[in-house]
């Protein structure tokens, strides 16, 4: 299986395909895009206005696996639904743990 992130050093990059205003905030998933690249399918119920749906994202995500949002940040995609996140951190232990998100 494709992972949606990339290891590096003190950090990882996942790929999240984002839909707002979604119901509720949930993981539905992995899923392959066009290219055969991985990305975590994440909705979330705030609106896709002034960043909210953005803002709403990193808090879901940094609830979810347990870490700070400030840890968590946006490196591309503001106003894309093809997200890429940069989270902080020992990247085996993030590992670890967004493997227990996708299960």
């Amino acid at each position: 299986m494709t992972l949606p992130y990339r290891t590096f050093d003190d950090h990882i990059r996942l790929a999240i395909r984002l839909t707002p205003n979604g119901g509720r905030d949930d993981v539905d998933g992995v899923e392959l895009n066009g290219n055969g690249e991985a990305h975590l399918k994440v909705r979330v119920s705030d609106v896709p206005e002034k960043g909210k749906a953005n803002k709403a994202l990193i808090a879901f995500l940094a609830k979810r696996i347990g870490i700070a949002k400030s840890t968590i940040t946006l490196v591309s995609g503001d106003t894309a639904r093809q997200k890429i996140l940069r989270i902080d951190g020992d990247p085996e232990d993030l590992k670890v743990r967004l493997e227990k998100l996708t299960a």
